[in-house]
């Protein structure tokens, strides 16, 4: 029993020893692809592949950029876990003709070490704004300066050529993967990444802490860290054009709802959309003016419906509606803007569907009643018996107490001028 109790002490320690030497034995390159606009979702997961690579042990991060830019404040927050990251990271514009522009060209930078794929560019970093709009000349010297000490500070001591860095973001310059290389902005050029597995491997790097570290890159297997369902759909939500046609399609199933209670489905895709609409407009850097501008315009479609105007203030609503939409978020860079063709294919079809169920409800509230006692006033029935102040009449198949002015013969045509509870009032009908 000794035996067999010892025995079963020893494959428990195995177990508990041999999977972390095999770790040790075989490290994990992570990979964090930023294949869009950089915005708060992608700082966000680059956050969580960070700390993931630092969980694991990873030997490396490889930071992949494929970016027209983004958002500074989400940039910033790249860029300080990329300098205080505990695991070397290697960023890198990939594959063959990728670019890193404005926002990314400051992320590229900020690697341990930099790389780029030939046919691929960098640079065109200069702010248009803190929050994508026009900016005076004052104010524009300010972010310019701001943001050119920023690559700076870290630039200079990773040991590239920070004077070319603050070009890149005071004239707007943009740098091919060779010109970076001879200007010392980057460290290599590669083809992909198991050439830069194969060109870092076993050389030292330092760190911005200072610290000088061999990097253990061979035979380690690459693992691409993904964004969650949840980031996906928020990343796709952020992009200002979808996050307009859900803030539309949210008024516009909400007005369904209210003016036809118990249809559900309208005010469940209506509170849906509205809520990510409100989400992504949180974060993206939106002119209230636009936003006034929509809502005059949905006032003007509602008027159009209710109003001869002979089609003025649709155009009007049409035409507030095209400009808002084009004012609503001003991003630094055309992919965080509402295009002219999404507010265009937007509006008119908006246009219609408002004027058309303003209509419905005003038809319907001008309409006669049908049912109850409303629905008889008017109606012509018969008089089954005479009537004066009392007598008897069959309308809508039903017989009823009926009384009149003045008398009116048995088998005459009548009809119901009031009703009083169970009982109506009548003339005879010509």
């Amino acid at each position: 029993m000794s035996g067999q109790s010892g025995l079963r002490l020893i494959c428990l320690v195995l177990l508990l020893v041999l999977p972390g030497k095999l770790h040790a034995q075989t490290p994990v390159i992570v990979q964090i692809d930023l294949d869009d606009i950089i915005h708060p979702v992608s700082a966000d997961y680059l956050k969580q592949g960070m700390a993931h690579a630092k969980d694991v042990g990873a030997s490396a991060v490889i930071v992949r950029l494929n970016t027209p830019g983004g958002l500074v404040d989400s940039m910033r927050q790249i860029v300080e876990e990329i300098l205080s990251s505990k695991v070397p990271v290697i960023t890198y514009v990939g594959p063959n003709g990728a670019r890193a522009a404005s926002a990314g060209f400051f992320i590229l930078l900020a690697g341990d070490v930099a790389v780029m794929s030939p046919g691929t560019n960098s640079g065109a970093a200069h702010p248009v704004g803190i929050n994508g709009s026009k900016i005076d000349d004052v104010m524009e010297k300010k972010v310019v300066s701001d943001a050119s000490a920023y690559i700076r500070s870290y630039a200079a001591k990773r040991g590239r050529n920070a004077v070319l860095a603050e070009k890149g973001v005071v004239d707007s310059q943009s740098f091919t993967a060779e010109e970076a290389l001879k200007e010392n902005l980057i460290d290599g050029v590669v083809n992909d990444i198991p050439d830069i597995i194969r060109q870092y491997d076993g050389k030292d790097v330092k760190r911005f802490n200072g610290d000088v570290v061999k990097m253990k890159l061979g035979g380690a297997p690459v693992e691409v860290f993904r964004m969650t369902s949840r980031q996906r759909l928020l990343s796709q939500v952020l992009d200002p054009n979808i996050a307009f046609i859900l803030a539309l399609l949210g008024i516009v199933c909400i007005y369904i709802e209210v003016t036809h209670p118990g249809m559900i489905l309208p005010g469940v895709v209506g509170a849906i959309s509205l809520v990510l609409a409100l989400f992504a407009f949180n974060l993206l850097p939106v002119n209230w003016t636009g936003a006034i501008l929509i809502l005059v315009a949905i006032a003007l479609f509602v008027l159009e419906a209710t109003v001869t105007s002979h089609g003025i203030l649709g155009l009007g609503g049409c035409v507030s509606m095209i400009v808002g939409g084009m004012m609503l978020v001003e991003g630094p860079i055309p992919q965080l803007r509402i295009r002219f063709v999404t507010t265009l294919a937007v509006t008119i079809p908006v246009a219609l569907i408002t004027v058309f169920l303003v209509r419905l409800v005003l038809l319907s509230q001008r309409r006669k009643a049908l049912t109850g006692q409303e629905g008889m006033i008017g109606e012509v029935g018969v008089a089954v018996s005479d009537i004066h102040d009392a007598g008897r009449v069959l309308v809508h198949g039903e017989y009823w107490m009926a009384e009149a002015s003045a008398l009116i013969p048995a088998g005459s045509r009548v009809r119901v001028v009031n009703v009083h509870g169970l009982k109506v009032q009548v003339e005879a009908a010509k």
